[in-house]
């Protein structure tokens, strides 16, 4: 008789199998021609277990395992994601834990998708979910997700983090190690960057590349794919911005190779490129040219009296024949044997690790930042093994809604705009006035547009206040104290 503990496993692997081949036909508009009887049997017992437990199940955590070929874990944060997010507890004490809310933003491409936003200005936030233990031995990482900043963020974080091991959710902050940090960060104007950070040996170590993030307020895509040869790619919006090797553009083991240190340059190397010419010779006279001359064209003042101002001196001015101390020419020198440089030999503190972009024990991802400016919404939050998978999700979500998100975005500013003439009525009159003195003069008109240019110039210059400034301090050493 067969072991009654095996049904269960057996119908939850069908369940999967079959939610993952309905979702993907629905999201994808796949028609799968070659596994037809198959499918469909499979897509009854997903129909069956649809009814029973409902579609929220689905949406909110959907992850899929399929004969070891796949591996997807999609976070579309719809109704219920209180269920898989667990917001910590991390700076509640000093009451200055931000609260997230779900809303699908002030513009969006589809109100009816949502994400969770930022929502309190000067605030910490973290946030966590947990996903099925995965291993990226051997096979590709992907890690993914969409966050539009609608404040216009001046200083603060857009990135996520991927952990490892077992983590207490409700204590997850800054201080909480983690494996991967990626996605972007703006403080200021020197801080506009990807970041991407990677956790060996329990040491983290930043990405030596810059890879400029987006700074606009609508919403973008970045992906982080790291593959079994050790190679990665950084992606915004599918558009590859920045690729190489773990090995050269992270510091994560000691060079393979460094200059001999028991070298020594050879006392008879000759690393002068140029010498004096020895057939250069000091002409003569050389030594006797005086550094200044009398000026010829100064004249003794009328007024001036020998007895009493002494004996008037004509003042000096340079004199251009004068041309310094006598040097020699330099020529080329026939003997230059270059600058030396030591010899490159092997690193005997080198080890190689085959698996240096194994995270083998990797079970959730989580959002752990400080913000000047709330507003930061985040969505469609992706770990898997298929970058094309990725790709297609990224597709079917943000790229179908840019166009609309865009054109709703410029009509909110739009509106935005007319409010703000509406509210400061002095603005209007300042333009009335100006029209009325157009008609003064070309003149007049002129000057005023001179002036008021050299007031907008003085007036439009950038700075950050005080509060912002400490803000990005402490942002800036939250990011030293994490890594």
């Amino acid at each position: 008789m067969a072991n009654p503990k095996i049904l269960p496993l057996i119908l939850f692997s069908l369940f999967a199998i079959a939610s993952a081949k309905v979702f993907f036909e629905e999201r994808f508009e796949v028609v799968d021609d070659d596994c037809g009887g198959f499918m469909d049997f499979i897509a009854v017992i997903r129909a069956a277990f649809h009814m029973k437990f409902g579609r929220e199940k689905e949406s909110d955590f959907l992850c899929l395992m399929i004969a070891n070929l796949v591996f997807v874990v999609l976070y579309e944060i719809e109704d219920g994601w209180e269920n898989t997010w667990v917001v910590s507890d991390w700076k509640k004490d000093e009451n200055t834990a931000g609260v997230w809310n779900f809303t699908s933003g002030k513009w969006n491409g589809d109100p009816n998708d949502k994400g969770i936003q930022t929502s309190e200005d000067y605030r910490f936030y973290a946030i966590s979910a947990e996903f099925p233990k995965f291993s990226n031995k051997d096979q590709t990482l992907v890690f993914q997700f969409s966050v539009k900043h609608e404040q216009k963020l001046d200083c603060g974080g857009g990135y996520m983090k991927l952990l490892s091991g077992e983590v207490d959710q409700k204590k997850f902050g800054g201080d909480t190690p983690y494996s991967i940090m990626f996605g972007p960060d703006i403080c200021g104007y020197s801080t506009k960057k990807v970041h991407a950070i990677l956790n060996y040996n329990e040491a983290n170590h930043l990405i030596k590349k810059e890879v400029p993030c987006e700074t606009d307020q609508l919403s973008h895509v970045y992906t982080l794919i790291i593959r079994p040869d050790a190679t990665y790619s950084i992606l915004i919006d599918n558009v590859e911005k920045q690729t190489g090797s773990l090995y050269s553009d992270w510091d994560l083991l000691p060079s393979k190779t460094i200059k001999d240190p028991e070298a020594k340059k050879p006392e008879d190397w000759d690393d002068k490129e140029y010498i004096p010419d020895p057939e250069d010779k000091k002409p003569e006279g050389y030594d006797d040219i005086p550094k200044e001359l009398p000026d010829p064209e100064a004249k003794k003042p009328e007024d001036w009296d020998d007895e009493e101002d002494g004996e008037w001196t004509a003042p000096t001015i340079p004199n251009p024949e004068y041309k310094g101390p006598w040097k020699p020419k330099k020529i080329k020198n026939p003997n230059y044997q270059g600058k030396w440089k030591a010899p490159i030999i092997d690193n005997p503190d080198f080890k190689d690790d085959p698996e240096l972009y194994v995270y083998p024990d990797l079970r959730y991802v989580g959002i752990e930042l400080w913000q000047v400016k709330s507003g930061t919404l985040f969505d469609n939050v992706l770990v898997s093994d298929d970058p094309e998978y990725a790709k297609q999700m990224a597709d079917e979500t943000w790229g179908k809604q840019k166009d609309a998100e865009k054109a709703a975005f410029e009509e909110a500013e739009k509106k935005r705009d007319e409010e703000e003439s509406k509210e400061d009525p002095a603005d209007s009159d300042a333009e009335e006035e100006d029209e009325a003195g157009d008609a003064e003069g070309e003149d007049s008109d002129a000057e005023t547009k001179v002036d008021t240019a050299e007031d907008e110039d003085e007036g439009h210059v950038g700075f950050l206040s005080p509060e912002m400034m400490m803000s990005c301090d402490e942002e800036a050493l939250l990011r030293a104290k994490s890594v």
